[in-house]
């Protein structure tokens, strides 16, 4: 078996990771056990382009229990868990390309060893993969019956392929999944990105003015935490509607220009480019933290930051880099300006996971049975997969909700009954 990890030794402490990361996916190992019975999967083979955590090792250990040919590789060259990978390959045989910290060349060379798996079904988080392939192996194309995305990004990136007429094949849209959308952005992205600028920062939230550039689920769950912890939250929105509610919601909403001034720690989460550009860098205060939660490192202006710059000190802390101004200013920036949950902390809580991975899981079922039925486009996730996940997360978690009477179900139905 090829494969291309760190250190295949660290296997024993990645396996822990991964069976301690398993008992708090209960909705993900359901389906594994239906996986292992049905073998829905058998004969296929999958390439994924994923975070390389524990997390994502219980859903490759789903793919692989139904009968998946798995390749994998890292969607972020900063958010592999070492041990984990040595682990998928050592104990659970499947062949894995990722190291953490890996350069752009590195990560390339491994996205196309997965591509040179020669898929029928792929996995992204963040489209890059089918980028590559719709890109540089037109041949491989024609033979992909589907693929599934994970993150806002991907989904923005492949519904501009389809506008484009370059998708060549159907995409099933697991972000845009309610019990993905709604619980992984806003519960899984709020806490663990908090919890990553603590882990590298070891600041007290508490009192600072915090802010958050966009009010997507993201920036909600972000703002919600931050909130939660005592800080003074500002959010920055281009859209009016989304504006409006975060100042509903209680939070303070300016430009840029005018957060850039007074903020003590910044956060963007919109997936969108140069949203912190070099006059913002100028005009923030020594010491302000500045950090990125959105799946690509676009997202802060660096190169602006590293123009005003006089020196740049490397890993003050582990994944600070503290930038120094002419006027001898400190601004901090976290993990590169990578997805500072995943390169700084262990990324989304195992619990949340469980629903995103579950629903991934059987979105690809629904793309191996609908093969040739799909067109070449974006399409959602199906609600019968959604109310099932929903429902064995509460069956789970001890929660037994009502349901409807017959004289509901008809009234809800009917047109003829008013006041």
């Amino acid at each position: 078996m090829n494969y291309d990890v760190k250190d295949i030794n660290l296997a024993s402490a990645g396996r822990k990771r991964i069976e301690w990361a398993d008992n708090d996916m209960p909705v993900l190992k359901l389906v594994r056990e239906k996986f292992e019975k049905e073998k829905p999967l058998a004969g296929k083979k999958m390439s994924a382009c994923l975070h390389m955590t524990s997390e994502t090792a219980n859903l490759a250990r789903t793919l692989k229990a139904g009968g998946a040919d798995l390749v994998m590789c890292a969607s972020n060259p900063l958010s592999t868990q070492d041990d984990v990978t040595a682990s998928l390959v050592k104990d659970y045989g499947i062949p894995v390309y990722a190291i953490k910290g890996e350069d752009n060349e590195t990560y390339y060379k491994h996205m196309k060893s997965a591509i040179e798996h020669a898929p029928v079904v792929t996995m992204d988080d963040g489209a890059d993969l089918i980028s590559m392939i719709l890109s540089d192996y037109p041949d491989i194309s024609k033979n992909i019956l589907g693929s599934m995305e994970e993150t806002t990004t991907g989904v923005i990136r492949l519904r501009a392929m389809e506008r484009d007429g370059v998708l060549k094949f159907p995409v099933i849209a697991v972000n845009d999944a309610v019990t993905k959308n709604l619980f992984d952005n806003r519960y899984g992205t709020g806490q663990s990105t908090l919890d990553a600028i603590i882990r590298a920062t070891d600041i007290l939230v508490a009192g600072k003015n915090v802010v958050v550039v966009g009010y997507g689920w993201c920036g909600k769950g972000v703002a919600m935490r931050a909130k939660g912890m005592g800080a003074n939250v500002t959010v920055i929105e281009v859209l009016p509607v989304k504006a409006l509610e975060a100042v509903m919601d209680g939070f303070r909403v300016m430009t840029i220009a005018e957060a850039a001034k007074i903020g003590d720690l910044f956060i963007t989460v919109t997936g969108d480019i140069h949203v912190i550009r070099k006059e913002h860098f100028a005009a923030m205060k020594d010491g302000a933290i500045v950090a990125n939660s959105g799946h690509f490192n676009v997202e802060l202006d660096i190169d602006g930051l590293t123009d005003l710059a006089k020196e740049v000190r490397k890993d003050v802390r582990n994944f600070v880099d503290q930038y120094v101004l002419e006027n001898d200013r400190r601004i901090n920036l976290l993990a590169e300006g990578r997805l500072v949950n995943l390169a700084a902390a262990e990324g989304h809580p195992a619990s949340v996971m469980d629903m995103s991975f579950a629903t991934q899981a059987l979105a690809t079922d629904v793309c191996i049975k609908k093969a040739g039925k799909l067109d070449a486009r974006v399409h959602n996730v199906p609600q019968e997969i959604e109310d099932w996940v929903a429902s064995l997360k509460l069956q789970s978690m001890g929660i037994t909700i009502d349901e409807l009477t017959a004289e509901q179900r008809k009234y809800l139905e009917s047109w003829d009954m008013g006041t």
